[in-house]
């Protein structure tokens, strides 16, 4: 029987150093001291800690399945001894998406966003983990269709015969809490009507039409409708399979080449330039941002992320390259001209996305000034 592997990528705003900024070592270090423990005692298989921004990030290979309690708690008890630490030291949003207060059996709903994927390990099985910061579940829809349903930029689509039935976008309705799933290329019109409205709907898993097998699985979760005000904005991640009758890891990886606008940077509240880097420059300056996205090339093997001859967990940075300079530049060209139009829209998100910011506030206080035109 092929093994069964899953895979859990567990991300968090636990505090951060000068602001939305930057994770800074000792919050690592206790993430690392929690899952190198794990380990040992047999719960997980292999794990790989970083952070994007100010998201602590935890990259985990075991084979307890989906939303598993004891990965789940471990997870939620990692980011509780971090925010702590965070409260300590006095760094800035110590706990911030921390929404609760008790482990409920999993993260789901509690603030910390995740994408899990339990797969049939493959004769080789590369992967694509890819983690924002400064933006929305909604930042994926773009490349995720770019990936999977776009000829021009997939080959695969077109002379890949096992790729020829095409791919099964599931999209959930994040207002009504509904979820649909639409078969490309039959409803690629239908697909780019829903997930073009990238700020209601978006993709939360992807399957290829053939056999069912998952192929991308993301976090979704908008965690201003949990805490119902503004704590940020959900800082997306997701987990894309690659090779072998799935796109090429340059495929996954060459819609990035072009900067793009994604809803989020300061405040939650801008439309701003998606930036590529490295882990070296995963971190948010300028107006909080521009924002940024990382993307972690690994193999699984064997229920672990393949290691070196030292045991050490194999990773490749892959936006830490010159191919993705051109976004780099564009992106800090599109977050000049925008800067420039300060808060007027569309710089600024419309109405709507500003239900949990302090605009309700101030509407409410001229409430009685408005009379009739």
């Amino acid at each position: 029987m092929p093994r069964k592997t899953t895979i859990s990528h567990i991300k968090c705003d636990v505090g951060s150093l000068a602001g939305h900024h930057i994770v800074p070592k000792s919050l690592l270090n206790i993430a690392d001291k929690n899952l190198k423990k794990a380990k040992e005692e047999g719960l997980i298989n292999s794990y790989y800690v970083f952070n994007v921004g100010d998201d602590l990030q935890l990259l985990m290979v075991h084979e307890n399945g989906e939303a598993n309690s004891d990965i789940h708690k471990l997870a939620w008890d990692t980011f509780q001894e971090a925010a702590n630490k965070a409260l300590e030291l006095k760094l800035y949003g110590a706990g911030q998406d921390l929404l609760k207060t008790a482990f409920s059996g999993t993260i789901r709903g509690m603030g910390p966003g995740f994408a899990e994927m339990e797969i049939e390990e493959r004769g080789s099985d590369p992967v694509v983990a890819l983690a924002a910061d400064k933006t929305s579940g909604g930042a994926f829809n773009y490349p995720l269709f770019r990936i999977f349903a776009d000829p021009m930029n997939t080959a695969g689509l077109v002379i890949d015969p096992n790729m020829a039935g095409g791919f099964k976008f599931e999209v959930l309705d994040t207002i009504e809490n509904k979820k649909v799933v639409l078969k490309c290329p039959e409803e690629v019109y239908e697909l780019i009507a829903l997930v073009g409205t990238v700020q209601r709907y978006m993709i939360s898993a992807i399957r290829r039409a053939r056999d069912d097998l998952i192929c991308a699985v993301g976090s979704v979760t908008r965690l201003s409708q949990i805490a119902g005000r503004y704590v940020g904005k959900d800082d997306p991640v997701i987990i894309v399979r690659a090779q072998h009758g799935l796109p090429a890891v340059g495929e996954i990886l060459v819609p990035f080449i072009h900067s793009y606008l994604v809803e989020g940077w300061m405040r939650g509240s801008h439309w701003g330039p998606i930036m590529p880097v490295g882990l070296k420059d995963a971190k948010c300056t300028a107006f909080d941002g521009p924002p940024r996205i990382v993307a972690l090339g690994f193999q699984i093997a064997n229920g672990k992320i393949a290691s070196d001859d030292n045991g050490k967990p194999m990773i490749a940075d892959l936006f830490d390259d010159v191919a993705f300079a051109l976004a780099r530049r564009e992106a800090l060209k599109y977050a000049s001209m925008l800067r420039r139009m300060g808060e007027f829209e569309p710089a600024r998100l419309g109405p709507e996305e500003m239900e949990y910011t302090t605009l309700q506030q101030i509407l409410e206080k001229l409430k009685g000034r408005f009379k009739p035109a």
